[in-house]
């Protein structure tokens, strides 16, 4: 079993790039995980919204695999704090032995076709992000739930 993210687009400034290193790095002592980004979709700079979206998901639908768990990251997610997270993380890896892929978004967000084909929906603030930042915010709370499921101090209830 895998843990990844996915992401669309490249990430343009250092501290980002930095983050990921830092995240990705511990993540690594704890399962076996992966980051996917996708830079070269091509879209129409001119294209609508929808259209953006759209051309995104059937790109994106190629290339999940349908065994995957795909769990969206969504505005109109469900939130949970970082214990219940783990919990949740905890028991997905339990209970499957499906690929867990977490997905980010572009900057219009998802199109119906991901909906539809995803097993969950997690929103991480009712505040919006970049979908740049929101790559270092989401693996700092990954790394947090890993380490809650491994009792280790990092998290300070």
């Amino acid at each position: 079993m895998k843990v990844s993210l996915w992401y669309l687009g490249k990430n343009k400034q250092a501290f980002i790039k930095d983050g990921i290193d830092f995240y990705r790095k511990k993540l690594g002592h704890y399962t076996k995980f992966e980051i996917q980004e996708y830079s070269k979709i091509k879209v129409g700079k001119n294209d609508e919204p929808a259209k953006h979206k759209k051309i995104e998901a059937e790109f994106l639908l190629d290339k999940i695999p349908k065994s995957a768990f795909l769990i969206l990251l969504d505005e109109k997610g469900k939130k949970y704090d970082s214990v219940k997270f783990s919990k949740i993380l905890e028991k997905q890896m339990a209970s499957f032995s499906k690929d867990i892929i977490f997905l980010i978004g572009g900057a219009y967000g998802f199109d119906s076709q991901l909906y539809a084909r995803a097993d969950m929906k997690l929103s991480l603030s009712d505040m919006t992000f970049s979908h740049q930042i929101i790559r270092v915010v989401f693996l700092e709370q990954l790394y947090r739930a890993f380490t809650i499921i491994k009792g280790e101090k990092y998290h300070n209830v």
